[in-house]
């Protein structure tokens, strides 16, 4: 673009002439928040309880659009950076947080040498001159594990905001960009970032007593009030890119218990992948010879890299975990010892997660035709209703939580396990320590769908009424602890 041009000057003089009303605006704001105390002290108190639960203290945080820190502080970074183009809201950023750093600075025109965990932009897109380069200008400040998290005001609360705002209940705003979850989502994308998923938060942005509390955690998940909240959230990550790294090394965890007649074909059909495989048996006390057959299988493969375990606890998520705790690889992958789900199958998992597709890469046995015994009919309509619950809960469509096949990296598996006291030692199964675990984490689920087989030898250790209850507990616990927060 030629600076000289006609065209080129109006836009500079317009972006400037913009950006210095604004400026000027808050620098106003800013010099009034000390002795004016708005209504919207409760709303920005929620904005930072739903914060603190989606970004962990100790991480590298960067805000744009800071004004005064507030935000920013409470979530107790380890490296806390704010940006803010009105010299009066950082300097009283500053007088209030020593500790952490704030630069005046335009988004627009913003250059940082660091890398963050999170990139926040709360209530600022509906204030910005060009919100494409917004995305363009933090894109160099993501990893490939940066998480970007944005809200912004439902264009549905314009006339009751206006409203507060004449009666001095609010503050005072210029003309707003207008932008829905799909214009941000579509931004997003021109720039290079995945959506991973979007939500509404705040029905009841004043603190009436108890009736706040109850509008903001349970009637804004639920249609239609959803479509009435104050804000759309979106959390974003950068694009998967090609990289070529060294191979990763793959540890394949396998539960057994009384599978003694499948162990030889694992041995035979499980694929080499990456810099190598290493298979991880975990017996749980069978009553076949399921641990001898382990055994003879070993010293008749000597070509492969594979290690027995003897289960201590009880029930399939105690030996995924005690597996996953064992394992050497890079890549940590479940296989079910009944063979239901092909190991063969096991190399797409691989290449999902290498090249980014998602961090928890979840296999789902309800898209392909099964085999005629694969799965009873009163099971398929219980996991079919189950994944629409779950997706529900999570954010996030996972459409089987019960597919046994779940790979991971074992970097991110172990952040799983650091944070599990969120959640307490409370799954059976093992799949959803690792859902759940994951969406606490902010990381990408990715379904795969899988071809599910018939067994060949034994019976399901599956109690279709037992786990079902254990399922609908399942429910109420997610709701509780990743729903209605």
């Amino acid at each position: 673009m030629d600076p000289s041009d006609p065209a080129t000057i109006l836009v500079n003089e317009s972006f400037q002439r913009y950006q210095s009303d604004r400026a000027a605006h808050w620098d106003v704001q800013a010099r009034r928040m000390r002795s004016w105390k708005s209504a919207g002290r409760y709303y920005h108190t929620r904005l930072e309880q739903i914060y603190r639960f989606l970004i962990p203290e100790g991480t590298r945080v960067l805000e744009v659009g800071c004004a005064t820190g507030d935000l920013l502080a409470a979530l107790k970074p380890s490296r806390g950076v704010g940006i803010d183009f009105s010299t009066e809201m950082i300097r009283i950023a500053r007088q209030q947080y020593p500790g952490l750093c704030f630069i005046q600075a335009d988004i627009h025109e913003l250059v940082l040498d660091e890398k963050f965990d999170f990139i926040i932009l709360s209530d600022t897109l509906n204030d910005l001159w060009d919100v494409q380069l917004a995305f363009k200008k933090i894109t160099p400040l993501c990893t490939a594990s940066t998480r970007i998290l944005i809200n912004c005001y439902n264009k549905l609360w314009e006339l009751p905001l206006q409203a507060a705002r004449a009666l001095k209940l609010a503050t005072p705003n210029l003309h707003q960009n207008w932008l829905t979850g799909d214009d941000v989502k579509n931004l997003l994308y021109l720039e290079g970032f995945e959506t991973i998923r979007n939500w509404k938060e705040v029905f009841c942005p004043v603190n009436i007593p108890l009736l706040a509390s109850f509008c903001n955690r349970f009637l804004v998940r639920l249609w239609p009030f959803n479509g009435l909240a104050l804000t759309n959230f979106t959390m974003a990550r950068p694009a998967p890119q090609t990289i070529h790294h060294p191979q990763p090394t793959v540890s394949v965890i396998i539960p057994a218990r009384n599978e003694a007649g499948n162990i030889p074909a694992i041995f035979r059909r499980t694929p080499e992948m990456g810099a190598g495989t290493e298979l991880v048996f975990v017996e749980g006390g069978s009553t076949d010879n399921t641990r001898m057959t382990i055994e003879q299988s070993i010293k008749e493969h000597p070509d492969r890299k594979a290690v027995l375990l003897q289960q201590d606890g009880k029930g399939k998520g105690d030996a995924v975990r005690k597996g996953f705790a064992n394992a050497s690889g890079d890549i940590l992958m479940i296989l079910d010892a009944d063979l239901t789900v092909l190991p063969e199958d096991l190399p797409r998992f691989y290449e999902a997660l290498v090249t980014g597709k998602g961090d928890l890469i979840n296999g789902v046995r309800l898209v392909y035709p099964m085999e005629k015994e694969a799965m009873r009919f009163l099971n398929l309509l219980g996991n079919k209703f189950f994944s629409l619950v779950f997706s529900w809960l999570l954010g996030q469509a996972v459409k089987d939580t019960l597919c046994g096949t779940k790979v991971l990296w074992k970097q991110d598996y172990e952040a799983i396990a650091a944070n599990r006291f969120y959640f307490g030692d409370f799954d059976p199964f093992g799949d959803f320590d690792l859902i759940f675990g994951a969406s606490k984490l902010n990381f990408k689920i990715t379904d795969i769908p899988v071809r599910y087989r018939e067994r060949t030898y034994g019976s399901t250790n599956i109690n279709r009424w037992k786990h079902g209850w254990l399922l609908l507990r399942m429910v109420m616990f997610a709701a509780r602890r990743l729903k209605f927060v």
